[in-house]
């Protein structure tokens, strides 16, 4: 998702027009920090476990909202807190957490106006004033952003199964395109209504930067055994894990995934056929539950051999019973749904995006003419219990900076609501981050494929 970088010479009063349109469509130490919350204390059976989810990070490691840019502290340093707190709470390290999963968006900012590919394939790109001003390509991103995103992974390498996929910002370049070209040159003449034309259309292109930190010859999963299949040099992967009794299959998909994609990831569904099956991908679904594409950034407007999030449902996750739940993150706030899949099982689908949350740079004095996103470490932690009837998967939302679950802050509703879910009651907006879902057919679907043989 498009979040805008602090900068006090380019905060405006006219910003906060084009950041709230935008939104709409679409700590303090880096040493080892042990907080382990009485939700993730080591179970006595294996029959509970949980999985970590990380949201957008994009905001601690861009690089305008680091000291030395100014910023009055290192956001980078919320993002490494979270980390530790993962590693942690491992069930490698006696913890709970079986499985890490980044939803995209790891860094912010781009190296390339347009990738050789897309130049090559005939397209082009057209300036654009308002976004070009916060998202200019720069080496910073290879420079900061990357390493401190590699730095906070190689905290979890070799003691869990992860994935990270790839989120827009991640890609080389985020170019608008000369078919889509925006008629905005000022905040003041942006249409929140109409976002597509007044501020063009965004296509993320080129995986070589994603591939030099995540990649599948990386370090990270070069070799592992649980890292089981990859495609596109590692901008899809699949990995494997046992917990709860039984093994899971995760795949994380790329941004507007193309059609080899999603061929890629039913191949390797047929090659673990039968294990419950998770999918994680960045763009998928908006905080109102409906699977829409960001007007601003959307990948199959400008290419149509990428698939829109609709374009997902139909064509895979509807199509193989396997899976069961989908993870995602972009759209800022968050949401959920379920549905029934061509076989009449369920599908609970789950949005999570926590960068617009910026009560930190309000505590650290940020002076600016609209909210400054860094994300406050929140973060959710998705716990299942297998030893149920039908398994219970409790979803909690938790941040690493105020060492607290969302339902223990008081003042959380007043933090966010008001830019998340302003006509919810202070009730209904905690129970958007902290609830409980019974998989009814689980048991149904896996016991006779995805238990662990004892």
């Amino acid at each position: 998702m498009i979040s805008f970088p602090y900068n006090s010479g380019r905060a405006t009063a006219t910003a906060i027009l084009l950041a709230g349109a935008l939104i709409s469509a679409c700590a303090t130490s880096t040493s080892r920090t042990v907080t382990i919350v009485s939700e993730l204390e080591a179970p006595a059976t294996d029959s509970e476990f949980t999985i970590a989810v990380l949201p957008d990070t994009q905001n601690y490691l861009d690089y305008t909202h680091q000291a030395a840019e100014g910023f009055p502290f290192e956001a980078s340093e919320l993002f490494l807190k979270q980390m530790n707190y993962v590693a942690d709470n491992l069930e490698s390290a006696g913890g709970e957490i079986a499985f890490v999963t980044s939803l995209g968006d790891v860094w912010q900012h781009q190296t390339l106006v347009i990738d050789e590919d897309h130049k090559a394939r005939g397209f082009k790109a057209v300036p654009n004033p308002i976004m070009d001003s916060f998202f200019a390509p720069t080496e910073k991103t290879k420079t900061i952003e990357m390493p401190k995103a590699h730095e906070g992974f190689s905290l979890i390498a070799g003691k869990t199964p992860f994935s990270v996929v790839p989120g827009n910002h991640d890609y080389d370049s985020m170019f608008t395109d000369s078919k889509f070209p925006p008629k905005a040159t000022r905040p003041q003449e942006v249409d929140p209504n109409d976002l597509k034309s007044s501020l063009g259309v965004l296509h993320p292109a080129g995986l070589d930067n994603f591939r030099s930190v995540f990649g599948a010859e990386t370090a990270f999963f070069k070799d592992r055994p649980w890292y089981v299949a990859s495609h596109d040099g590692g901008a899809d992967s699949a990995q494997v894990f046992e917990a709860g009794g039984y093994r899971f299959l995760h795949i994380g998909l790329q941004f507007d995934p193309p059609n080899d994609s999603l061929e890629w990831a039913a191949s390797v569904m047929a090659q673990y056929k039968g294990l419950p099956t998770i999918v994680s991908t960045h763009d998928y679904m908006d905080k109102e539950g409906e699977r829409v594409p960001n007007p601003i950034v959307d990948g199959h407007a400008v290419d149509p051999q990428n698939n829109n999030p609709q374009k997902v449902w139909d064509k895979l996750i509807s199509q193989n019973d396997q899976i069961f739940l989908v993870l995602c993150g972009h759209e800022h706030g968050q949401a959920f749904r379920v549905d029934d899949n061509a076989f009449g099982n369920k599908v609970w689908q789950v949005l999570a995006d926590y960068q617009d949350r910026g009560q930190t740079a309000i505590d650290a004095g940020v002076k600016s003419a609209w909210p400054v996103g860094i994300g406050d470490g929140w973060m959710r932690l998705m716990r299942f219990d297998m030893a149920e009837a039908a398994p219970v998967m409790t979803v909690k939302t938790y941040s690493t900076h105020y060492e607290k679950m969302s339902r223990d802050t008081a003042e959380y509703a007043a933090w966010y609501k008001a830019g998340e879910k302003p006509k919810l009651s202070d009730e209904a907006f905690h129970d958007e981050d902290d609830y409980a879902v019974t998989l009814t057919d689980f048991r149904a679907r896996f016991d006779n494929t995805g238990r662990v043989a004892k």
